[in-house]
């Protein structure tokens, strides 16, 4: 099978038989088997010659042969070591060339935003376990990609690119630090074996640094949208005064300051909503067993 070949269910699972291998539930393996929605995702990426690419769990090769044959310089990060082994072999002159490198481990356990010189993007069909804390990793603090096209679960993807009324901790993260849209759903079918759920790609692009909050500041955005969102559904003076060493009035006063109506429930804030009242109600300081809420 070249880098670059067309794809099916029934040729992923001769390739995996001929290399001894098998699709891992635990790891959350289900290898992309659609040469449409493969081109799909090689157009919303972009790859350009030269260009640097992180990939996240690059499985049998499709998507890192696609950024190959475009001429980007591909460093992929694979759990597996059977199919490490297997992209060793597949991609050997790209290997010796220097066009891919090919990290074998936990992409969990790398320091991704300096595994890669930047600048770079990220192209990856993400095992769905990992999607939030890989987006905490790669957004959470610099140097960030300049663009990040992923393949999630649709359910994940559609609570990351939330609109006010359906947010969540991980859409506020996420739309803090980048603009997010969903590009495009991809059927269980164009998988081997076929997921349970359906998926979505999805296109992150981070904002310049200029006007972000500095690191304390940062961390009391994070106490106090994570504190509201420990009871999302409920009314927003209420969770806070609950969930933050915080006196009623004080939330009050904030919410005023703010213009956001006691009455509103998290889920229903907009990100630009939660910096103002964050500035508005001022440091948190301890919890009441001593430690930062």
């Amino acid at each position: 099978m070249s880098p670059s070949a067309a794809i099916d269910p029934a040729q992923v699972r001769a390739t995996l038989r001929a290399a001894g291998l098998r699709a891992r539930h635990a790891l959350s393996q289900n290898f992309l088997a659609d040469p449409a929605v493969l081109s799909a995702i090689l157009a919303e990426a972009d790859p350009r010659p030269g260009e640097r690419v992180l990939e996240i769990g690059p499985g049998l090769g499709l998507l890192t042969g696609g950024l190959l044959d475009a001429g980007a310089a591909v460093t992929a990060v694979e759990l597996d070591a059977g199919l490490a082994a297997f992209l060793r072999e597949r991609f050997a002159p790209a290997l010796e060339a220097g066009q891919l490198a090919l990290v074998e481990g936990d992409a969990l356990d790398q320091d991704l935003v300096r595994l890669i010189p930047g600048p770079y993007d990220v192209v990856a069909n993400l095992p769905y376990h990992i999607t939030s804390p890989i987006l905490h990793a790669l957004l959470g603090e610099a140097p960030r990609p300049g663009r990040l096209v992923l393949m999630v679960q649709r359910e994940v993807a559609e609570r990351i690119a939330a609109p006010p009324g359906k947010m969540s901790y991980l859409s506020v993260f996420a739309q803090y630090h980048a603009r997010v849209r969903v590009a495009f759903r991809v059927p269980p079918e164009a998988f081997e074996p076929e997921p349970a759920v359906e998926s979505a790609v999805i296109v992150v692009e981070p904002f310049d640094a200029d006007d972000r909050l500095g690191p304390e500041e940062e961390d009391e955005l994070w106490r106090l949208v994570q504190a509201a969102f420990r009871e999302r559904r409920k009314m927003i003076h209420n969770v806070l005064a609950r969930q933050l060493p915080v006196d009623a009035g004080r939330v009050a006063a904030a919410l005023d300051t703010a213009g956001i109506a006691p009455d509103r429930r998290p889920q229903t804030l907009a990100v630009g909503e939660w910096l103002v009242l964050r500035d508005a109600l001022g440091p948190i300081g301890q919890d009441r067993r001593g430690r930062r809420a």
